[in-house]
């Protein structure tokens, strides 16, 4: 396992993470989603996502009308990672220990069990790392439609109030990133996104020039400094991930995990970051991936997009995926791995 210490290299949907969304608009967006998700439900939810109608997630592309579901079954890519996107959702209290344990524990069934699991970071006022997604805790509309029952930006806020905020009403609480570690087993993967290092001012901007660039690399080398002492404590496969260019540069430097940029906007930014921090894998959006119903004109710019990473010796793991179908299509052409609500999506469901 490559470690932040180690000179080795190794390789490693929903549009709530897009940042081109407001704040406002993504916490309200994401607020409601998540309270449809988990209404009357308490605690973990055991219902699983197989029975969900949803079919058509954009604007085809000329010439992707789909092709008949069993010319590309479930067992079609036994391969393909499956990656549980703030611990499985859209079935658990996000980025929790719970959802952690229910995602990759040692009990659950293969069939959905996650390959890695993928949490959030970002810093509180005391710079501690905890799991949670949002700058806000509760988002504008606060009380019972927020995302815990505690108000106020997670960076201003001390970390014992951060800890103590419960999330969705799940009797979970938001755990420190070394405690979702100390429950994720050895054998199961963590994608780490770096989502704020305790800044207001550092948005997803693009390429930056090169002293903008040095400036937010600083900012963000500290934090990325304490996420990897929590990472070098245990034996996982680790890849870190973001929105934020200087994220992975300070992740390069101070650590050798594999990095993947996350994609929103630009495909061309987001090569442009792969092959600049020579990423072991890029994560693209579902709209961008070429060859299925799902693919939205414009969103991939021309560029099939599996096929240029695949072309660089890179992964290509698809957000945010919450069907069988989808990820049936995604397999069919080629990814690598689905960051996914669900659990029982690559054909088990028990």
């Amino acid at each position: 396992m490559t470690r932040s210490d180690d000179p080795a290299r190794s390789g490693g949907g929903d549009r709530s993470d897009d940042p081109g969304l407001s704040t406002t608009d993504a916490t309200e967006t994401t607020v409601s989603r998540r309270r449809a998700l988990l209404a009357g439900t308490a605690g973990i939810a055991t219902v699983g996502a197989v029975g969900l109608a949803y079919t058509d997630g954009g604007t085809r592309e000329e010439g992707t009308e789909p092709a008949p579901l069993e010319s590309f079954g479930p067992e079609t890519r036994s391969d393909l990672a499956l990656i549980a996107h703030r611990g499985f959702a859209g079935e658990n209290p996000e980025n929790t220990v719970a959802a952690v344990e229910a995602a990759a524990g040692r009990d659950v069934p293969d069939a959905r069990r996650a390959d890695l699991v993928e949490v959030d970071v970002v810093a509180t006022a005391d710079g501690d790392v905890v799991a949670f997604h949002d700058d806000r805790l509760a988002g504008p509309a606060g009380g019972a439609l927020g995302l815990t029952d505690a108000e106020g930006l997670v960076r201003e806020t001390d970390t014992e109030t951060v800890t103590s905020a419960e999330v969705l009403g799940s009797g979970e609480t938001v755990p420190l990133l070394r405690d979702v570690l100390e429950a994720l087993p050895a054998d199961v993967g963590v994608n780490v996104e770096l989502k704020n290092p305790g800044r207001g001012d550092l948005r997803p901007a693009g390429k930056l020039p090169d002293d903008e660039l040095a400036e937010r690399t600083a900012a963000w080398r500290p934090f990325v400094e304490r996420v990897c002492s929590a990472l070098d404590d245990h034996d996982n496969e680790v890849l870190l991930s973001s929105f934020h260019e200087a994220a992975l540069a300070a992740s390069r430097e101070v650590s050798s995990y594999p990095v993947a940029p996350i994609l929103s906007e630009s495909v061309e930014d987001g090569l442009a970051f792969a092959n600049a921090y020579d990423a072991e894998a890029i994560h693209p959006p579902i709209g961008m991936i070429r060859g299925t119903p799902f693919s939205e004109i414009g969103e991939n710019a021309g560029v099939d997009l599996v096929e240029a990473a695949h072309a660089a010796g890179r992964e290509v793991n698809v957000w945010t995926v919450e069907t069988w179908y989808q990820a049936r299509w995604l397999a069919a052409v080629g990814v690598d791995g689905i960051i996914a609500d669900y659990a029982g999506l690559l054909g088990g469901s028990s």
